[in-house]
């Protein structure tokens, strides 16, 4: 494999301009560049199937996507940051639009203003769900809000540590200290029941309900964050602030979430959609971008890009973050979501989750060998300690067509976290905790 092989017809670069560049960096030709690569891979032939015609490519992929379990085939008790809700028929309805499908990414707003208004739309539903006094329209998803709402917090502080709670999900922290690291930010992560934070710490994390399912005390945690002169970053489950307490109502400086919850089904994880909200004197650190609404020459309603604070708009050094996507498209699912469904809608969902979670949690904890090791207020989550190790229930669930929970064992003994939503029907629960009994006696 010579230089030859990596020139293109639109690379205008000259035999002399590519001699150049290899003798800048130290190389004798472009193939060495890809000596880390085991050499029966830097060329594979691709044994490719003959061409379909439209009909036969059809009828493969019908094939295929037959071999997928249909909706009705699991049930499902898996959460830990993804959850299967029900989406009410409308939301598929409108974003499946073609002119909502096809502005995924308005990079010039000032035409897209129906693409606009559904992200000014966004932006209201979140800051009245949260709370708070302003939010942004869409983050890349939960994890990364959580992360620039940290860096946000060092910027206004001018402080070089964040705290988190280890009840966090600790995916997060990963993120987190991902983002960070280049910062120069130190990660502490502090203990739910005795947390200490110092004077250079800029902001103190808090998940609630956190990743084990269970209610934080926000105003404890923001008197806490506050008296250090530090800001309180309150994650939260959109679902949940259907009945219990936003950030807003306990002095949470920054509140961020996922909106996956709200009219985007799982999707093997992503894409989804980040919420981003703060308190109105901390909006010019705000990451992101936020639509404003005003009125045009002849008097008209129209949207505008307000502030966007990334280095493509203001100087490199003042800008707040290089979010250079749009997830307008997730953003309108959730839009829908809570719009259709109203405040009154949105506590129905809240209380069905919290009242089934907690009809699966009594069938279980009177199971021999199961047992509830936290104690407090949860949501729609809970830990469950078993008899066997999680792998192994949950691979006899699976044969009897229920997904069981996620491992925790490395917090708890044979814990499994498990996951009701108002999705999981009575049958199911009684169904999960009758195939949970037969494992009781195991050894």
């Amino acid at each position: 494999m010579g230089s030859e092989s990596f020139r293109s017809p639109y690379t205008p670069n000259t035999d002399s301009d590519r001699r150049r560049m290899l003798d800048a960096i130290g190389v004798s030709s472009a193939a060495e560049l890809f000596e880390d690569i085991p050499e029966e891979h830097r060329d594979p032939v691709l044994d490719l199937a003959a061409p379909l015609s439209e009909m036969e490519l059809s009828a493969y992929a019908r094939e295929l996507s037959g071999m997928n379990a249909a909706p009705g085939d699991y049930a499902c008790f898996l959460g830990a940051g993804s959850y299967r809700h029900h989406i009410p028929a409308i939301v598929r309805h409108i974003t499946g639009r073609s002119e909502y499908m096809t502005s995924y990414t308005p990079y010039q707003p000032e035409v897209s203003q129906g693409t606009l208004q559904t992200e000014y739309e966004f932006q209201t539903l979140c800051s009245l769900l949260t709370g708070m006094d302003a939010a942004n329209a869409g983050m890349y998803d939960g994890s990364t809000s959580l992360a620039e709402g940290a860096l946000m917090a060092a910027r206004i502080t001018r402080r070089d540590r964040v705290a988190a709670l280890d009840t966090v999900n600790p995916r997060f922290i990963e993120v987190l200290r991902t983002y960070t690291r280049s910062q120069g930010i130190a990660v502490d992560v502090v203990s739910r029941d005795s947390p200490e934070i110092g004077d250079r710490t800029a902001a103190l994390l808090v998940q609630s309900p956190n990743f084990f399912g269970y209610m934080e005390d926000g105003g404890r945690f923001s008197e806490l964050a506050h008296s250090k002169g530090a800001l309180l970053v309150s994650y939260v489950d959109p679902i949940s602030l259907g009945m219990f307490r936003p950030p807003g109502d306990y002095d949470a400086d920054i509140a961020a979430a996922e909106g996956q919850a709200m009219g985007v089904p799982t999707t093997f994880g992503g894409p989804y959609v980040g919420i981003f909200a703060c308190k109105e004197r901390y909006v010019r650190q705000m990451p992101g971008r936020i639509v404003g609404k005003t009125v045009d020459t002849r008097g008209r309603t129209a949207y505008v890009l307000t502030l966007q604070t990334r280095e493509q708009h203001i100087r490199r050094e003042r800008a707040t973050s290089n979010i250079c996507t749009s997830v307008a498209l997730i953003a309108l699912m959730s839009t829908v979501y809570m719009a259709s469904h109203g405040k009154h809608g949105m506590r129905r969902v809240a209380e069905a989750c919290y009242q089934k979670s907690h009809y699966a949690a009594s069938l279980i904890e009177e199971l021999p060998g199961y047992s509830l090791p936290i104690e407090g207020t949860f949501f729609q989550e809970f830990v469950v300690e078993c008899p066997l190790p999680p792998s192994e229930v949950n691979r006899r669930l699976l044969e009897r067509g229920i997904i069981g929970g996620l491992d925790v064992s490395d917090r708890y003994r044979n814990g499994m976290l498990v996951c009701v939503t108002e999705a999981n029907t009575r049958e199911e629960i009684e169904g999960l905790a009758a195939a949970l009994s037969e494992m009781g006696g195991a050894g």
